[in-house]
């Protein structure tokens, strides 16, 4: 039989299904930059990074979870009550900001246990399983806020002890030009490096990519798949702590409104980024570009004045023609090399 001749480096990098969203970023900056040129500025890569980073660390805790085939629409409501709590903990029985943080974090870490060793139990779908965890915390942190603050904000958090060094790690930053560049920047870097690492240099990493692949052949070949579950979704609340935490420290306070909650976001970059729903393929760095693209539009749009309801708009035509990509790239996949 003829040899199997090997993709060329360049047809390899086209099929990546993350492609499109580095494609998009260029786009962006084009047409954006075009009508509003402090976007390209420190001033404005600043508001981008920053934009990119709150949104770019629940997609790569969500982008692990897609490619073990998994998913979790409670993230974005959990950030709020891990956040939530904490400043509960401060503002109502007087704890440092430090002892509320941990709290906080154990807290969001034994619902990440609930969901997974739920999810492993039942058998039922992932979605199904979050969905309720979505709706027992959406209507719990209302009821709570409400019944122990006696209002739906939470304030005042920077009166805690310990505040300081708490500002210096979640929510300081540095001036560059006339941008502020802000720490959460490198705590989104280092949620990509080490989402990165984790899938592509462990063993862990090897066990995400065998359960999107088949589960059941995943588990015939020894793969530690219940473990395995239960990790993905402790680290996808670890991610939803630290978002939760990035945006307490910053406003001093967070507010509980019914409709909050980002989940929905982190799950649509990280498909913009390259995550197959089918599970089995997926990157940090498609992750982290599906983030860049949407601080480029989110903010390109506020500069350059359009309607805010615009951003729905530009960023459902960017999941439609993410899903298509996707899908021309999940056929290709078979004779492509993953690398």
């Amino acid at each position: 039989m003829p040899a199997r001749r090997v993709p060329s480096r360049g047809r390899r990098l086209l099929t990546r299904p993350s492609t499109p969203a580095f494609v998009g970023v260029l786009v962006a900056l084009a047409v954006f930059g075009a009508q509003a040129p402090q976007l390209l500025g420190t001033g404005g890569w600043a508001s981008v990074l920053d934009s990119a980073a709150l949104v770019g660390i629940g997609a790569v805790a969500v982008t692990l979870l897609l490619v073990a085939g998994q998913f979790d629409v409670s993230i974005g409501v959990l950030a709020v009550a891990s956040s939530v709590a904490a400043g509960l903990l401060v503002t109502e029985a007087g704890w440092g900001i430090w002892p509320a943080l941990g709290a906080s974090l154990v807290g969001a870490l034994a619902v990440g246990a609930v969901n997974g060793v739920l999810v492993v139990l039942t058998g039922l779908p992932s979605f199904l399983v979050t969905l309720g965890t979505f709706l027992v915390l959406q209507g719990g942190t209302l009821v709570v806020t409400q019944s122990v603050a006696g209002r739906s904000l939470v304030h005042d958090v920077d009166v805690a002890p310990g505040w300081s060094s708490a500002q210096a790690v979640f929510g300081s930053g540095v001036m560059v030009g006339d941008g502020r560049f802000k720490v959460s920047i490198l705590w989104w870097l280092a949620a990509v490096l080490l989402a990165g690492w984790l899938l592509r240099r462990t063993r862990f990493g090897n066990a995400v990519y065998a359960l999107g692949g088949s589960r059941r052949a995943a588990r015939e070949l020894g793969v530690p798949t219940a473990g395995t579950t239960v990790a993905l979704y402790l680290v996808t609340a670890t991610a939803a702590w630290l978002v939760g935490t990035l945006v307490l420290v910053r406003q001093a306070g967070v507010p509980v409104a019914p409709e909050f909650g980002a989940e929905i976001e982190y799950l649509v970059v990280a498909v913009i980024g390259g995550c197959l729903l089918s599970g089995g393929y997926g990157s940090a760095v498609g992750a982290a570009a599906g983030a860049l693209l949407y601080g480029t539009v989110r903010t390109g749009i506020g500069i350059a004045g359009w309607s805010p309801s615009t951003f729905q708009v530009v960023l459902g035509v960017l999941l439609l023609v993410a899903l298509l990509a996707n899908g021309v790239a999940r056929r290709r996949l078979i004779a492509v090399p993953r690398s």
